[in-house]
């Protein structure tokens, strides 16, 4: 009798190999994992947010503006750049959190033709307690790895990650 693989991944590859053993699946073992524990993270993110009225969206504009440091304020060009979207989406972005009353937009005094997005004191609020809930959550996830594996797995990932970020 054959053992049961793992989990669901292993079973996959099994398949994969019993149905294409002319194929080497063995990436699958690592990237279908990844990708798979993206999904759950996405779902554990959402649950943190929706928890304090945000979309993961909302948190990631919000996020960049905190991190800049007092006057939390970034341009366009710079959220477009730190978020990974495109200026027309990021515009959208930004009147749906205006009107939230999360950021407000400024003229540039750099550039005329700018503006300048700020983060308000309640963007900063629900940004702060959302990205506390957040981290609870996330450590909680990770608490079941001893600390040097840990290490160890964000050595490796940020070795996967870094041709992307190039």
């Amino acid at each position: 009798m054959t053992a049961t693989p793992g989990d669901e991944v292993d079973r996959i590859v099994a398949a994969w190999h019993r149905e294409r053993p002319d194929l080497d699946a063995a990436p699958l073992q690592v990237l279908s994992r990844i990708s798979r524990l993206a999904r759950h993270l996405d779902r554990a993110r959402n649950s943190a947010f929706a928890k304090h009225g945000l979309d993961g969206w909302e948190f990631d504009v919000l996020s960049a503006l905190r991190r800049s440091g007092n006057p939390y304020q970034l341009s366009p060009g710079q959220l477009v750049a730190q978020t990974l979207v495109t200026s027309g989406t990021m515009t959208n972005r930004v009147d749906r959190l205006a009107l939230r009353g999360f950021v407000e937009r400024s003229p540039d005094p750099g550039d005329r033709r700018g503006v300048i997005v700020a983060l308000t004191p309640s963007g900063r609020e629900v940004v702060d307690a959302a990205l506390a809930d957040l981290l609870a959550r996330e450590r909680d996830l990770l608490s079941q790895l001893p600390e040097t594996e840990r290490d160890q797995l964000t050595a490796t990932l940020r070795g996967l990650l870094q041709p992307f970020d190039r």
